[in-house]
């Protein structure tokens, strides 16, 4: 077996792990290690499950760990005493071959409602967003109602939306996170 490298610290003596992916000793492996652990953060599991979203998965900085999901700082509580912030989404449900585009401030009591087969997404908005929606897909309504037929324009819209999104709810506890920090 050959002899193991020397570290490419100037002035460093010691020799290279076989296994190391750069050609550092293990304390300059350790010390470039914790440098990008501060800058990138290190992404793990959270000691306990997010107060906001129930994530499990954080990234662990200095100064703390924030929820990867929804980024809420894991530990800070929550105020019991404010009422939860108030998000607008736009949902998109598909039932058979049919889509529903609505609107709510409290989708898992709104859907809870509807019958449906899936939530294929949701998207930040109001009555005016939900309007200019149904405009938008005028063609595909079944009469007055917030149905709509599949298209080919429709699924597109929503695919957009879904784009890197695993699931929807995911993406509505980061909106409501998010809607909480800013509150302060």
């Amino acid at each position: 077996m050959p002899p193991s490298p020397p570290c490419l610290v100037v002035g460093c003596v010691g020799v290279v792990e076989p296994d190391a992916p750069i050609a550092l000793c293990a304390w300059h492996l350790a010390v470039s290690s914790d440098w990008s652990a501060a800058r990138e953060g290190v992404t793990d599991v959270l000691p306990t499950p997010c107060l906001v979203c129930g994530s499990r998965l954080g990234v662990r900085w200095p100064s703390g760990w924030l929820c990867a999901v929804c980024e809420w700082r894991h530990g800070e509580p929550l105020d019991d005493e404010l009422p939860p912030p108030r998000v607008d989404v736009v949902y998109y449900l598909r039932f058979d071959d049919r889509v529903k585009i609505g609107t709510t401030a409290h989708p898992r009591r709104r859907l809870a409602a509807i019958w449906h087969d899936e939530l294929l997404a949701f998207e930040p908005g109001d009555r005016l967003v939900e309007r200019r929606r149904h405009a938008l897909f005028a063609d595909e309504r079944f009469g007055r109602t917030e149905w709509f037929r599949r298209s080919p324009a429709l699924d597109a819209h929503i695919a957009g939306l879904a784009a890197g999104v695993d699931d929807p709810w995911a993406r509505y506890a980061r909106w409501v996170s998010e809607a909480l920090a800013r509150r302060g």
